[in-house]
């Protein structure tokens, strides 16, 4: 995950990247999966989820919003 980070972090300011364009480098929710399949599906779920349900889930796991990259 550190690795990914640092690719985010990295792409700052480059408009090619999502992370890039909209600066996107500082992590308040993470899920890990051994299974990269399981992964992609959970990352296409929350997709597909509304804003709010995301802000939710958000809130329930990290209420503060702490930064997870430091």
């Amino acid at each position: 995950m550190r690795q990914r980070l640092a690719q985010h972090f990295q792409n700052r300011g480059t408009p090619e990247t999502f992370a890039g364009k909209y600066f996107c480098h500082n992590l308040i929710h993470a899920e890990q999966y051994a299974d990269i399949d399981a992964a992609i599906a959970r990352e296409k779920e929350l997709k597909g989820w509304t804003r709010a349900k995301k802000e939710a889930l958000i809130a329930s796991l990290n209420p503060n919003r702490e930064f997870l990259t430091i």
